[in-house]
């Protein structure tokens, strides 16, 4: 519960977006932690983010594909928060959906600011192969991550526990997935205080 309440007042400090990032050049110079959400197309990071805020800072839609650069966001100037395109399907040209999946990777690969990614996947569906591409590209470049179930409120508990085992067992076959599991939903609010705490955690180095 401390942890919880430290993550409200972190994110209570207020949030601002920072800058829309469409090349690697023109990442934050300032050195800054930095926490990323990636995840399939349509999997709710967008909602997610504005859930975890507090407001609608982060453009959401049911369009797959609409945030095409990686959007930084800086939380009570402690910190950034990055919201990275939708991997996978997207509604834009195949030749712009190549340009910022490269940039995708390139950021969670050399990034030394990042210093843990949340892979949103949909609990309705679990893990899909295009995740465990950017799982297995994350435990080759060492960069520490966490899953978090989106859009639980979607499923039934029976079918969710099923899926929350799968996608536990599969983690576990990752070397730099972290060993616990978020279960979250931007509609009714569950999971988000343990979100914010697992930030807290990660910006205070503990």
């Amino acid at each position: 519960m401390a942890f919880q309440e430290k993550g409200k007042q972190l994110f209570d400090a207020g949030t601002s977006f920072a800058r829309g990032v469409r090349i690697i050049d023109d990442l934050p110079l300032d050195r800054l932690p930095e926490i990323a959400f990636a995840g399939r197309s349509n999997v709710g990071k967008s909602s997610l983010i504005n859930a975890l805020v507090g407001s609608p800072i982060a453009r959401a839609s049911n369009t797959p594909g609409r945030t095409q650069e990686l959007n930084f966001f800086k939380v009570s100037t402690r910190f950034y928060l990055v919201d990275l395109p939708g991997y996978g399907y997207a509604a834009a040209p195949k030749k712009t959906v190549e340009t910022w999946t490269r940039l995708i990777h390139d950021y969670l690969r050399g990034r030394q600011q990042l210093k843990r990614a949340f892979l949103l996947i949909d609990a309705r569906h679990g893990i899909k192969k295009v995740d465990e591409n950017i799982m297995k590209m994350l435990d080759s470049a060492a960069v520490s991550y966490q899953i978090v179930l989106t859009k639980a409120d979607k499923v039934k508990d029976s079918e969710l526990s099923k899926i929350y085992a799968k996608v536990m067992a599969d983690a576990k076959t990752h070397v730099a997935c972290y060993p616990e599991i978020l279960i979250t939903s931007s509609e009714n609010g569950q999971g988000i205080a343990d979100l914010r705490g697992e930030i807290y955690k990660v910006i205070a180095g503990l």
